[in-house]
């Protein structure tokens, strides 16, 4: 190892970082400037009046905000929700000290700033790291701003960290070393084709030598408490960064919690909401939301009718059953994108089934109208079904919703499904689609029933919209 490898990521970090800090404050300025040139009061007769030092002291405010958060954190930029809730976090704190502020100098025209400024500010902010976070996914997908990673753990679970990785190049991560419990791996001095450049005891040293930027510690008997505090101490004062994977089921989001009871750090594992007024909220949500879409897509939804009528024989939709929220079955409507008689033609095309586990599924099913492939690709035959979401049967967001006879043939793991309404859309969708392994889609099913949140939800609509738009794994 040549002693370079953490330079080339510690200069692009700090490039990025300049740049999201340049582009907030750039942005805050030009809305600042422009809301208050535009409604400003500029003959005010006191000095807390005129729109130049309230507009000097909401910028002032923002950016102050934003670094107390440390929402320009290396650590946190590209990095999942945690970014925008920091940065979302800073913008209601300065709304909040610009409120007091307001309050405190009597003045009239605080109002503006506080409900006009601030969320001006908000969603431009939020649209430039948006449109920087997407540069940045590129380029990691082009190999490109990735951290270095030293991997220390058994080879079984270093090797699956390395696997993900390699799946999931948006994370920024890329294992350039190994370390196991006795230096080798499966194959002599590589595992997954990264080189094993050590033990586990020898961790410490190849960071400070070589620059590693991660330190993702996986499990293994060898990591003991006092070994792993240990690790933690030897690597202060560098850059890197130490992430312990916990040896526990696969939980995430907002069950997680990390206590300390009697100076010992327990990660306290919360039940998975099914009542409650999330769940209320969740619902109002969903009704809400099927009644604006279908009022948006009901021109759309007209056409498609009118081109499946031209395009063959048979009705505008398709009915079938479906098993819904504590097994219980409910009829989905959809545009139909086969010819009649279809689901009885099923069981001569058994032998050609594509489909993961107990899906069927076929590239070119021959029962699929040309009119049907299209709307399959981009999910247009799906629409209908906001009436089930309307009606309660379905929600917006969920597991893929199963045909009896798949749900009769589930294990009591897979039922979990069935804890929570199936949806339109779910992290199924925005991960592969039908492409997915069947395993594969199953795990992201569950996690979605044990880590569901609110915010979870608004991320899985908002990457549905691409994921329908460039129509991978639809047929």
């Amino acid at each position: 190892m040549n002693g370079t490898i953490g330079r080339p990521a510690a200069d692009w970090e700090q490039r990025y970082r300049r740049t999201v800090l340049t582009g907030d404050s750039v942005a805050t300025a030009l809305v600042v400037a422009a809301i208050g040139g535009f409604f400003g009061v500029r003959d005010a007769a006191n000095w807390h009046e005129k729109w130049t030092i309230l507009a000097f002291g909401t910028e002032l405010l923002v950016l102050g905000a934003l670094a107390v958060s440390r929402a320009w954190e290396p650590a946190v930029l590209g990095q999942g929700a945690e970014e925008f809730r920091r940065l979302g976090r800073s913008l209601v704190t300065a709304a909040v000290v610009l409120a007091l502020g307001g309050i405190a100098l009597s003045s009239r025209n605080i109002k503006l700033w506080i409900f006009v400024a601030i969320p001006a500010i908000a969603l431009v902010t939020l649209v430039e790291r948006y449109l920087l976070r997407l540069w940045l996914y590129r380029q990691r997908g082009a190999g490109r701003c990735l951290r270095p990673v030293l991997a220390a753990g058994s080879p079984d679970t270093v090797r699956d960290l390395i696997v993900r990785t390699r799946k999931c190049p948006r994370l920024g991560w890329r294992v350039e070393a190994v370390c196991t419990p006795d230096g080798l791996g499966p194959n002599g001095d590589r595992l997954e084709g990264v080189p094993v450049v050590g033990r586990l005891t020898d961790v410490a040293g190849h960071v400070r030598r070589d620059g590693y930027r991660v330190v993702a510690v996986t499990p293994d008997p060898h990591w003991s408490p006092e070994r792993l505090q240990r690790l933690a101490w030897n690597l202060e004062g560098g850059d890197a960064e130490m992430v312990v994977a916990p040896v526990l089921m696969e939980v995430a989001g907002p069950r997680l919690h990390v206590d300390g009871v009697l100076g010992i750090p327990l990660l306290r594992v919360s039940m998975p909401i099914f009542t409650g007024g999330r769940r209320a909220v969740k619902e109002v949500v969903d009704r809400a939301g099927a009644v604006v879409l279908l009022l948006l897509f009901a021109p759309l939804m007209v056409l498609v009718g009118l081109v499946v009528l031209a395009d063959s024989r048979g009705g505008v939709f398709y009915r079938q059953r479906r098993v819904g929220k504590d097994g219980r079955e409910f009829t989905t409507v959809k545009f139909r994108t086969m010819v009649p008689g279809a689901h009885g033609a099923r069981a001569a095309l058994a032998g050609l089934n594509e489909g993961a586990g107990l899906l069927f599924k076929l590239r070119r099913d021959p029962r699929v109208t040309r009119v049907g492939a299209t709307l399959r690709r981009y999910s247009l035959d799906e629409l209908p079904q906001l009436f089930n979401v309307l009606t309660g049967s379905m929600s917006l967001v969920g597991p893929r919703p199963p045909l009896p006879e798949e749900s009769a043939a589930y294990s009591p793991d897979i039922r979990r499904r069935l804890l929570v309404k199936p949806g339109l859309t779910g992290l199924w969708q925005i991960s592969g689609r039908s492409d997915l392994p069947w395993d594969e889609a199953v795990r992201l099913d569950l996690r979605y029933v044990e880590d569901w949140s609110l915010a979870l939800d608004t991320v899985i609509l908002w990457k549905t919209l691409r994921a329908v738009l460039q129509g991978q794994g639809a047929y």
